[in-house]
């Protein structure tokens, strides 16, 4: 089957090739992948770390060739979208049935490729948060594929939404047109009282994030592109008035179970258009190198996506 292998001899360490196809498990369905979205994560983490040959990808949307053969999940010919730990940059990948969607027929694969990383990790970082209609809730590195489906989320779950990101000036309207009713420069400016935080940069940010919540609240450590470790200072996780009962949580999407609902329910929701895509980025299988530098140059705010068909 034709893929996108790592080889680091060519600019970009991608090139298209051949790779053997997948043999999917009893518990697996085989899919055509006609659309593949890239994460920060995996061209910054897994693309520098994967051994030559490799075939990476966590995101894609395509169609059943072949059903599971335990009978679990959607039937050949099925619109999907599918979640792994990798296989997703190939004309093939096999998939557990749990974490396959079922894709409304006639969606833009592309627009549904950009779900399941971003979208499923604010869906259950969220629900994390315990209910949050009337609640304050900050989304730190909103700008990114996850902040801007988590904005959306938290929006749509009643919450008072306050979006951070570096450049207010220039992100802040996009923003506030996703739902976030305030945008500011850092956690510190989001006037404390927070109930929840989806904190997508680890650091100083983090940090700070967690001095803003408010008794009972929580804040879900997402992700950790700031590269930085979290130092707090003394005095920093004593309780107190307004201070009792805070938490602060470790996440990883790959381990939650029952990650087909949500697929399913999130393709329903961008394909009717109540959750926009963010796509800023959309290219060809031979365009994957550009895509890779731009994500790992910031210059991709939202989500890259390839066309594969």
């Amino acid at each position: 089957m034709r893929a996108l292998i790592v080889d680091r001899s060519v600019p970009g360490g991608l090139r298209v090739g051949q790779a053997p196809d997948p043999v999917p498990a009893s518990g697996e369905a085989l899919v055509r992948v006609t659309a593949t979205s890239l994460n920060y994560g995996e061209v910054r983490h897994a693309l520098q770390e994967a051994p030559e040959g490799t075939v990476l990808g966590w995101d894609a949307a395509g169609v059943v060739v072949q059903a599971a053969a335990d009978g679990s999940g959607p039937a050949a010919g099925t619109p999907v979208v599918t979640l792994g730990w990798d296989g997703g940059w190939a004309e093939l990948r096999a998939v557990p049935t749990d974490r396959i969607g079922v894709v409304p027929q006639g969606a833009d694969p592309g627009a549904i490729s950009t779900i399941p990383v971003a979208g499923a990790t604010a869906l259950r970082a969220l629900d994390r948060l315990g209910p949050i209609l009337g609640r304050r809730v900050l989304v730190t590195g909103a700008t990114g594929g996850v902040g801007r489906y988590a904005v959306q989320l938290a929006r749509l779950g009643g919450a008072y939404v306050i979006a951070a990101t570096g450049d207010p000036d220039r992100h802040g309207d996009g923003l506030r047109a996703l739902g976030a009713d305030e945008v500011v420069t850092a956690p510190a400016e989001s006037g404390g009282r927070l109930d929840g935080v989806l904190d997508l940069l680890g650091g100083v940010p983090l940090v700070e994030a967690f001095e803003q919540l408010t008794e009972g609240g929580t804040l879900v450590a997402v992700g950790h592109s700031t590269g930085e470790g979290e130092n707090f200072p003394f005095g920093a996780l004593f309780g107190g008035p307004d201070r009792h009962d805070r938490s602060l949580v470790t996440f990883h999407l790959l381990y939650c179970q029952g990650l087909h609902r949500d697929l399913t329910w999130l393709a329903g929701r961008v394909a009717d258009g109540t959750l926009s895509p963010e796509i800023t980025w959309r290219g060809g299988w031979d365009d994957a190198a550009e895509a890779a530098t731009a994500l790992l140059d910031r210059r991709v705010h939202g989500k890259a996506v390839l066309d594969l068909a």
